[in-house]
């Protein structure tokens, strides 16, 4: 009899091997778990987040970093511009400076131009008149000269207390004749003389070289008391050789001379100014 034949069922090469698989959980511990994981992915990505947060804040910094240098470059040109502006405010203010001195020197040369000018019509007026004047004088040489020695002779004589002789009718006639002449120090005529250039050119008429200075007219010639004084002779003030001053007796008390810038040439009283001493030299 044969043996019933027992049905073989083919198994999986694996079937001998123990399964791995973990029972399947129930939904609520299912739940549970995902409750859990999803928790933790949350606090991770939290602290993810903080430690993002604390690693994002060097990058803060650095993104601030643009902002920085451009505040100090707005403040680099700032200053530079101030600087400039500066800069033209003193080259404005120096122009300016230079401009009021330019006017100002401008002006005080228009004033002295001015000046200038007014004494130029002063010196042309002044001279005006010193011409018609020297004309007048002129034409009174040209007829004393023509006038004979004895004809100026009666004249000195009419118009003098002592007589006088040709010589010193001729000195008194050229002094005369300069009457209203300038004084100027150090000037010898024709127009404009001091008191010694007078004397010694009025003395020259009549070929008498006198010193040119005061001091050395004192010593030249004889000396006269002035209780003795005669028409034609030198008056001194100061001392005999350190004379001051010189002048020349015409009579009548009076005395000739070039006095000083104010008053020129003129005729004058000794008694108002009586002089220190005389000398004779004709």
């Amino acid at each position: 009899m044969k043996e019933p034949l027992v049905p073989v069922v083919p198994m999986s090469h694996t079937a001998h091997i123990r399964s791995h698989r973990k029972p399947r959980r129930s939904a609520t511990s299912s739940i549970a778990v995902r409750a859990g994981v999803a928790g933790g992915v949350l606090s991770m990505a939290a602290a993810g987040a903080s430690a993002s947060a604390s690693a994002a804040e060097p990058v803060t910094q650095t993104i601030e970093l643009p902002t920085l240098t451009a505040d100090l470059s707005a403040q680099v040109a700032q200053s530079a511009a101030a600087t400039q502006q500066a800069a033209a405010n003193y080259e404005l203010r120096a122009e300016r400076d230079a401009a009021a001195a330019k006017a100002a020197a401008e002006a005080k040369k228009d004033l002295a131009a001015a000046k200038k000018a007014e004494a130029e019509k002063k010196a042309a007026e002044a001279a005006r008149k010193a011409a018609a004047e020297r004309a007048e004088r002129s034409a009174e040489r040209a007829t004393l000269s023509a006038s004979t020695s004895t004809s100026a002779s009666a004249s000195a004589s009419a118009s003098v207390s002592a007589p006088a002789s040709g010589s010193v009718a001729t000195v008194i006639a050229f002094l005369k004749a300069q009457v209203g002449d300038a004084y100027v120090m150090g000037a010898t005529g024709p127009n404009a003389w001091d008191c010694s250039s007078l004397v010694q050119a009025a003395y020259k008429q009549v070929g008498v070289d006198l010193p040119r200075v005061s001091q050395d007219q004192s010593m030249a010639g004889t000396d006269v008391p002035l209780s003795s004084v005669q028409v034609g002779d030198i008056l001194y003030w100061g001392g005999k050789g350190s004379a001051y001053h010189v002048g020349v007796y015409i009579g009548n008390g009076q005395y000739l001379d070039a006095a000083n810038p104010s008053k020129g040439v003129v005729i004058q009283d000794l008694s108002g100014y009586p002089a220190s001493g005389a000398v004779r030299v004709l």
